[in-house]
């Protein structure tokens, strides 16, 4: 039975598998192009570079989660929104840094990083101070910055580390009530003074530049490292998984279809080509096609992983060569049945060429058969890339599911119980999968005459 583009679509619509599927698969295509419109292409090239994630936190949990949990886990905050202050005394100018803050948590936070930079001559002096919610003024850190005889501009890190931010907090001892001996800058600057918890309220972050006249910082960020963060969370890397979830979607997309549709074709018109010329053409096209089906895929991917590029567009042209040949086999079988038909003798009395008969008259009548395929063949090629990645052979560069799903097992994500970083590709994976086999399943029950019956 022949179907029309019409004919196909009317059935298909009839199949509440075939519907969901479909939903599934728009939401999936809505999420890539949000994603590539709306996220900058600089996020995903440095997908694989720890400085652009250095301001993110460790392995922190995904936000939403503290609306569930008896105990507030602190957030993350990256705050680059400061008030200036500028003023000048007895040919001294005073350039100030102000940073707020309101801490509401039941935990300390991990550390805090402070990143300038400043434009002076001479050697301006750099203090940093913290306004407690209980009125305590502690001083963190007071440094020269490197002195120059002309206009220079300097960048600095400053983290909560630093063995000068340790000292200058311990002589503040005598304004807590409990010791303060061993504990981190952050623990001691957040904690409650009578007891050795945090303190929660309003904090006032300020860094002063004594120098001359125009000096000043120009860029500053504070992060207060928290242990909560964004939709999805970070992984050990500091990345924000959100990020990989998101530039997965149109990844898994592009390398489902592209393989899916390369290797249909080639074994559509393969196939179709060997059982319209029969005899010995037949015969050793598909003899080459069974050498090439006994081939073991996996084994083989991994061996060209290995040897010549884990690259992934080298990942799918191997799984092109390896996916055309079951469509192949298909394909000629339905072939032989139709060159038989009376159109297509017609069109070979009329002096039609091979080409123009196979591509006009057999062809099109396999469309629906290769759709079916094409959609059945997706999820196979999505997950064989996520097995390779998972195994440590897909392309570290692109964030891949299954390359997120392999440095979670690298760093142990199961056993710490980050199941954020396990979880969600798992999820992904299987849920594009499953539009592509409900709609795979659904065009095969329309054009298998077996099935229709």
């Amino acid at each position: 039975m022949s179907f029309t583009t019409q004919d196909l679509w009317r059935e298909f619509r009839s199949s509440h598998m075939g519907m969901a599927g479909i939903i599934i698969l728009g939401t999936l295509i809505l999420i890539s192009c949000v994603t590539v419109l709306a996220i900058p292409l600089e996020t995903f090239q440095g997908w694989s570079n720890p400085n652009n994630w250095l301001y993110y936190p460790k392995a922190a949990v995904p936000g939403w989660t503290n609306l569930f949990l008896p105990e507030a886990i602190p957030e993350h905050m990256i705050l680059d929104d400061s008030v200036t202050y500028t003023d000048s005394a007895g040919g001294i100018t005073l350039h100030s840094d102000i940073f707020t803050i309101n801490y509401k948590y039941d935990d300390f936070p991990g550390g805090f990083i402070y990143e300038y930079t400043a434009e002076y001559t001479g050697a301006p002096l750099l203090t940093m101070s913290v306004l407690r919610p209980d009125d305590t003024l502690l001083n963190i850190l007071s440094m020269p910055l490197p002195p120059s005889d002309s206009e220079t501009t300097h960048t600095e890190k400053i983290f909560s580390t630093d063995l000068a931010i340790y000292k200058n907090l311990l002589l503040h001892s005598n304004e807590f009530d409990h010791t303060i001996d061993g504990l981190s800058a952050e623990s001691i600057i957040f904690s409650d003074s009578t007891i050795h918890e945090p303190l929660d309220g309003r904090y006032v972050f300020t860094v002063n530049l004594y120098g001359s006249q125009g000096d000043a910082i120009q860029d500053s960020i504070l992060v207060i490292d928290g242990k909560a963060f964004g939709i999805m969370g970070t992984d050990e890397l500091r990345r924000d998984l959100v990020v990989g979830l998101l530039w997965g979607t149109p990844l898994a997309l592009f390398i489902g279809l592209v393989v899916a549709i390369g290797s249909v074709t080639a074994g559509l018109i393969y196939g179709v080509y060997a059982g319209y010329k029969g005899k010995l053409t037949d015969e050793s096209l598909m003899r080459f096609n069974d050498v090439i089906y006994a081939l073991p895929a996996l084994p083989f991917l991994i061996i060209l992983a290995v040897t010549i590029s884990n690259s992934i567009f080298v990942m799918i042209g191997f799984l092109m060569i390896f996916g055309w040949v079951g469509i192949a086999k298909v394909s000629r079988s339905m072939a032989l049945q139709i060159k038989t038909r009376g159109y297509v003798e017609a069109a070979q009395m009329m002096g039609q060429s091979n080409t123009a008969i196979i591509f006009r008259h057999i062809i099109p009548q396999l469309l629906p058969y290769a759709f079916a395929s094409i959609a059945i063949s997706v999820p196979a090629a999505i997950t064989t890339e996520a097995g390779l990645s998972f195994l440590g052979l897909g392309d570290p560069s692109f964030p891949t599911w299954g390359h997120i799903l392999y440095d979670a097992n690298t760093y142990g994500a199961a056993a710490r119980g980050m199941w954020w970083w396990i979880v969600p590709p798992g999820m992904m994976i299987a849920l594009t999968g499953l539009a592509f086999v409900f709609i795979g399943n659904a065009l095969d029950a329309i054009v298998n005459p077996r099935l229709r019956r």
